[in-house]
């Protein structure tokens, strides 16, 4: 059964996180708050860890569309291609916020991730997640958890949460009530910025 950590938003306990990076490190899935909505997320170095994702959310790892949860800007080229100036002002605007950017993925991707052209990238404005990515010195690949509930696309209280997925992750944290509105998802791979989902993020940057 999953372990549920509660840890508190302004002052993020660096034990309690400690504990969530030991996890992440060992094959652990993760569920968190970020600055839109409860994520799924693992180490992106460990394969174990991605496949048990994919297996959840019901696609062939190889066909995932997950997001790479960076700590900040200096990460991007070790996973995307060489963007153009203006490509990233946008980024250095919008970050750290609740949009994820679709960026042309560069060769250096993990293995599970080569035949992929493009990737998501996020950098949250929650201070749970960002000291997560920044204790574990690497991307954390994540997913929304969505509610199969017609009604509430997504599930905000964590003790709720917790009952629903305490058999198939190994950590849940209880940062409070989440939002329930997801990232804004811009695709920056062609000529011109394309929106694919409005959500939280304005469109004026």
């Amino acid at each position: 059964m999953a372990e549920l950590i509660k840890i508190y938003k302004d002052h993020p306990d660096p034990k309690a996180i400690r504990r969530v990076v030991d996890s992440l490190r060992s094959g652990g899935l993760v569920i968190y708050p970020s600055d839109t909505v409860y994520a799924l997320g693992c180490d992106i170095t460990d394969k174990g860890a991605l496949s048990r994702i994919a297996k959840i959310k019901g696609v062939p790892l190889e066909k995932a569309n997950f997001s790479f949860i960076c700590e900040d800007l200096s990460n991007l080229s070790d996973y995307v291609k060489q963007i153009d100036t203006g490509t990233f002002k946008l980024l250095k605007r919008a970050f750290p916020g609740p949009y994820t950017f679709i960026l042309p993925g560069n060769s250096n991707l993990p293995s599970v991730f080569k035949k992929k052209k493009e990737v998501g990238i996020r950098i949250p404005d929650h201070p749970i997640i960002q000291a997560i990515v920044s204790a574990l010195g690497n991307p954390v690949v994540s997913t929304s958890i969505k509610d199969e509930d017609d009604l509430i696309e997504y599930t905000t209280d964590p003790e709720l949460i917790f009952e629903k997925w305490k058999n198939r992750v190994d950590i849940i944290v209880d940062g409070g009530y989440g939002g329930n509105i997801p990232s804004t998802v811009i695709d920056l791979t062609g000529n011109e910025p394309e929106l694919i989902r409005a959500g939280k993020g304005s469109l004026e940057i």
